[in-house]
């Protein structure tokens, strides 16, 4: 792949098969997979009782000082997989009966996704679960191939997006990027079981000594979305020892996230989740190298 532009950073990187690439992602064109298993720990309506089948792609677009899964995000690793390969893990997760197939950080690989979609399209949803830092051109790419978007939206705050993810840009780009990701597939629709069959669900991680960033990405999505969208407002944050800002050397206080939860629900944000305090916990980071 020459001239790369998947991405909002359009670092028209050349990008060989495998090994490293250019560009600010340093990617090859063949994704790496890292993890490819039943995971339980998405929102009740994504893993449910028979789990999520998840598919965590190595590298990153976005790469935050925070990410709590640094040892995959920052470079290529992992089994390398052509198309064929990706379509055969599609189908294996399929047969255990996992609910839907989960794509974790597919941003650097939708060609190969799509061709692996072309190859076998698994019968369950196809869940494209992404940092929200999308090119809009690229999205529609996907029209057609993705059932459920589960985009984080991270950054109101240009500041806060420029020194934690070098991505000064992000607000305006992810505000951009849902509104394509709704016109695609709506808000969510549920079957009888309760789980989510197609739509968009937003997700936000609050961050320690950041509140107002994220009471400005509450206002974003009232603003900006249908009142009937889904926000999934996760506690999760838990400093990993490689952190490059001492605000981040903490978890959030029962303040700060109390501060955000009661500003949603004034905000009439009142679909989604919200996620126990207690789930700051590197226990919920999973175990790579899971094929």
């Amino acid at each position: 792949m020459d001239n790369c532009t998947l991405c909002p950073r359009m670092c028209r990187a050349s990008r060989p098969l495998t090994g490293t690439g250019s560009g600010f992602c340093g990617l090859p064109e063949l994704p790496g997979i890292c993890r490819a298993d039943k995971h339980m720990w998405e929102e009740p309506d994504i893993s449910g009782t028979k789990g999520s089948g998840t598919v965590f792609f190595s590298g990153c677009v976005l790469r935050c000082d925070f990410c709590q899964n640094s040892e995959i995000s920052r470079f290529s690793c992992g089994k390398t997989v052509d198309a064929a390969g990706l379509a055969d893990i599609f189908r294996q997760l399929e047969s255990e009966g996992v609910h839907n197939i989960n794509l974790v950080s597919p941003t650097p690989y939708y060609p190969v996704i799509k061709e692996a979609l072309a190859i076998y399209k698994p019968s369950v949803p196809i869940v494209c679960n992404t940092s929200g830092y999308e090119r809009v051109e690229t999205l529609k790419e996907l029209e057609g191939l993705i059932d459920i978007y589960l985009p984080d939206f991270k950054y109101s705050s240009s500041e806060a997006a420029a020194k934690y993810s070098a991505a000064a840009d992000y607000p305006e780009v992810a505000l951009e990027a849902i509104k394509e990701m709704i016109r695609q597939v709506g808000t969510p629709i549920h079957g009888e079981d309760g789980m989510m069959k197609k739509g968009v669900m937003i997700r936000h991680l609050i961050l320690p000594d950041n509140i107002e960033n994220s009471l400005g990405v509450l206002d974003m999505i009232a603003d900006n979305f249908p009142q009937d969208i889904y926000v999934s407002l996760m506690a999760q944050y838990f400093p990993t020892g490689n952190e490059k800002h001492s605000e981040l050397s903490r978890k959030i206080t029962e303040e700060e996230y109390e501060r955000v939860s009661s500003y949603m629900m004034l905000l009439g944000l009142e679909n989604g989740y919200m996620q126990e305090h207690e789930s700051a916990d590197s226990s919920f980071v999973p175990d790579w190298n899971l094929l």
